[in-house]
């Protein structure tokens, strides 16, 4: 009896703490969402006075500083990890770094911020393959949840109808969305031993190494900025909140709840997007969008909720 006690204690024990990786993850994966949606009008905001290769450049340098005091002891300590797995580290820094922020801030030149959030909320659905295709079963309630909040999406972007019409910025925009996506995905192979300051760390360093020769054509041919508050503002918080603390954030939510079910709080970023603008940039938002958004709430309420025993076997931070 005493044997059947303890099971059925450390059952219980475990249950508590999926529920609790569960919450924590999908609150982590929501603020990650709420803080990026900022960026885009940021992104937008700056279409007109900053490169976007230099403005992807210095939001790197910017996000560098602000992670070096939490960061650079641990990455010191784990250099022989970082250097056994480099070339992990520097796919992740390509794709998540180097190539999606400089695709976004390039969408920014001729789309709008709203536009530019509409489409980003498809990655859920790229993440969602890759974890398919890696074995991973979904479950019907995500899937359905999924389908919801994508067609949605496809509504917003058509205007009420699912027949498209992109311009130059929106194809940009499909570009850094797969991007991301293959970025999340990659998330589930990080090596585990890798800590996560560490990880960030030295992401932000090679993404911005990576950078830097497209930064140095772009200011000799394009020349440089007006450094103003109207420049530097947005800088500074796409560099210390959009990749320092929403980064962190995704990458702990994914580490929690694996990425197809991360990806699914994505979905929200439209809504955040589309409320940023319309207040900062004066974008705005009709019936047709408020319906659309609904739809999108919705599913996400669907597809992030749990849809069986917690994904034990997914990576820590």
């Amino acid at each position: 009896m005493a044997v059947l006690g303890r099971i059925r204690s450390s059952g219980a024990t475990d249950a508590q703490t999926a529920r609790r990786d569960s919450a924590a993850g999908l609150l982590l994966a929501a603020a990650a969402t709420v803080v990026w949606s900022g960026s885009f009008v940021a992104s937008r905001a700056l279409h007109d006075s900053v490169p976007p290769v230099q403005a992807a450049f210095w939001r790197w340098i910017v996000a560098v500083v602000a992670v070096a005091p939490f960061a650079i002891r641990q990455t010191w300590r784990q250099r022989t990890l970082i250097r056994r797995h480099l070339g992990f580290v520097a796919l992740a820094a390509l794709l998540g770094v180097t190539v999606y922020n400089t695709l976004v801030n390039q969408a920014g030149l001729s789309t709008s911020a709203g536009q530019m959030g509409m489409i980003m909320a498809a990655s859920p659905v790229v993440m969602a393959v890759y974890e398919r295709l890696g074995g991973r079963r979904l479950g019907a309630r995500r899937t359905v949840g999924m389908a919801v909040a994508c067609t949605g999406v496809l509504l917003l972007v058509g205007g009420g109808s699912l027949a498209t019409d992109f311009a130059p910025g929106d194809l940009w925009m499909f570009a850094a969305m797969l991007s991301f996506a293959s970025y999340s995905a990659l998330l589930r192979r990080r090596p585990t031993e890798i800590g996560g300051p560490a990880f960030l760390f030295a992401t932000f360093v090679l993404g911005a190494l990576m950078l830097a020769p497209a930064f140095a054509v772009s200011a000799a041919v394009q020349g440089g900025f007006e450094p103003t508050t109207a420049t530097v503002g947005p800088l500074l918080y796409v560099g210390v909140l959009s990749s320092a603390v929403a980064f962190f954030a995704w990458n702990k939510a994914v580490a929690l709840i694996g990425a197809a079910r991360t990806g699914v709080v994505y979905y929200l970023q439209p809504v955040c997007v589309a409320g940023l603008s319309a207040v900062l940039l004066g974008e705005s938002t009709g019936p047709v969008e408020l319906l659309c958004l609904v739809l999108i709430i919705g599913g996400v309420a669907l597809g992030a909720g749990r849809a069986g025993p917690a994904a034990a076997d997914n990576v820590r931070t």
